[in-house]
């Protein structure tokens, strides 16, 4: 590929030596937008179904728990058990192959949107935003000596970010433990050490992740910015600055014709990099600090309307278009990924729906493989367990099948209640005739007596002397 192909990227090589590069704080100016509308209505969708998640009650009961010492996880109408956590492994494939398939098509647009770091930084930033000022006034805040103002705009931002940290920590907890006793213990500050850590753990984590680190936390820790590019493509749409267009850069006058000055459309203003909350350049090219925020492209927007220009000196585009050669949204890596995304989130809802919330298990007494009873009977032992997998009170009867003639000491209807595991000892007998070899086939059905749909089959073994010929 020649010089002129390919796509213009910075030099941030370090010294080798250096193992860690000094921070250099990023005064981000509040961006506003097309995009950044979209992100802000994401924002808070994200965060009203973190919030307000724990807080939703199903038939009486918590909506969504995840019950650990009970083993029991609760969402809305479902009960979920340890059995079921081959449901969770298939949940997290189609969130990794989702993920694939976004970041094919539009790069890192889960970084940009809905990735929690972004949710709660940019919440975060909001507050410094509203305490502090803007980029401007912050600046020259931090720049002057301390003062009872400056404690007192610092001070206020740190509550009110200590105070989130602690709602967002209350709230995680509140997943695992029933939120409204935990308020009441909270309140009375009758907290189990456990609880006291998970808080606390939580509330330092988050205020440190969203309040201090902020893009240290994409650019440093997380796995995905260093990987992302390997599943870039030259038909990935990534957030781009147009160099044909926008080269050479220089400041100019409005009613000046930047072609009567030898200049591009960029005007050298550097509003992109101010509105990035990673501090980059976009300019510069591909970056792995950019997250696909599109901060940069409402920002760069805005002054082209400013300036009568044309839309898009910065956009979303891909190296194909940017080059003018022709681009396709539809490849073969794409739509695989797509194909195998639809099959595993129908495969994945039709096994959810599909799932009977009753299981049970069969245990043969292994101490005696048969025993002979008064009646002369061959007599086997069993142990059921029934467990009830719904969240409501049913009845159940057992029956028998795979040998004519056996049949089954137990009671009429076993009764369980919501998420409850019920052992039931029986005995399966049948006349030395009817018995036609040592090791025969039989199946337990178990079908609740108010709903004909809660059924299930179990196999095991009725074993029996040698017949006589």
């Amino acid at each position: 590929m020649s010089d002129a192909k390919k796509i213009p990227t910075a030099d941030v090589s370090v010294d080798p030596t250096e193992f860690y590069r000094k921070r250099e704080k990023i005064y981000q100016r509040n961006p506003s937008g097309f995009f950044q509308t979209i992100r802000v209505v994401t924002i808070w969708i994200t965060l009203g179904v973190y919030f307000l998640g724990p807080w939703l009650t199903w038939n009486g009961r918590q909506a969504v728990l995840f019950d650990l010492p009970d083993r029991k996880f609760y969402i809305f109408g479902m009960t979920f058990w340890p059995q079921d956590f081959i449901l969770l492994s298939w949940l997290l494939i189609i969130a990794a192959f989702a993920l694939f398939f976004f970041t094919v098509l539009a790069g890192r647009l889960w970084c940009g949107y809905t990735c929690p770091q972004t949710v709660w930084t940019t919440f975060f930033m909001w507050i410094e935003h509203v305490s502090e000022g803007d980029r401007h006034q912050r600046i020259r805040l931090d720049a002057q000596p301390w003062s009872i103002k400056k404690l007192i705009k610092k001070g206020t931002k740190h509550f009110f970010w200590i105070l989130l940290s602690l709602f967002t920590a209350f709230t995680f907890v509140g997943y695992f433990a029933p939120v409204k006793e935990l308020l009441i213990n909270t309140a009375y500050l009758n907290l189990d050490p456990w609880a006291i850590f998970w808080l606390s753990f939580f509330t330092i984590a988050t205020y440190m992740n969203a309040g201090w680190l902020r893009e240290q936390v994409c650019i440093y820790m997380c796995p995905y910015a260093r990987f992302q590019g390997v599943m870039f493509d030259k038909d990935t749409l990534q957030v781009t600055y147009d160099t044909k267009r926008g080269d050479p850069r220089g400041k100019r006058k409005k009613t000046a014709d930047p072609k009567q000055e030898n200049l591009g459309d960029c005007i050298d203003c550097k509003l992109c990099v101010q509105v990035c909350p990673t501090g980059i350049d976009i300019r510069n090219g591909l970056q792995y600090e950019c997250i696909g925020c599109a901060a940069c492209i409402d920002a760069c927007d805005s002054i082209m309307d400013q300036m009568g220009y044309d839309r898009g000196l910065v956009r979303y585009s891909n190296e194909h278009a940017i080059q003018g050669e022709k681009s396709s949204i539809l490849r073969p890596r794409l739509v695989a990924y797509a194909i195998i995304l639809c099959i595993m989130i129908l495969g994945f809802i039709g096994t959810l729906f599909s799932r009977v919330p009753l299981e049970v298990d069969i245990i043969r007494d292994r101490n005696q493989l048969y025993r002979t009873n008064i009646d002369g009977d061959i007599e086997n032992v069993y142990t059921l367990k029934i467990i009830n997998k719904t969240q409501e009170l049913h009845s159940y009867r057992i029956s028998l099948a795979g040998l004519e003639g056996l049949t089954l000491d137990t009671p009429e209807t076993i009764t369980a209640l919501p998420g409850e595991l019920v052992v039931v000892p029986t005995t399966a007998h049948i006349s030395p005739g009817a018995l036609k070899r040592p090791s025969t086939k039989i199946q337990f059905h178990v079908e609740a007596l108010d709903d004909p749909s809660l059924q299930t089959e179990e196999e095991s073994r009725f074993l029996g002397p040698i017949p006589k010929r």
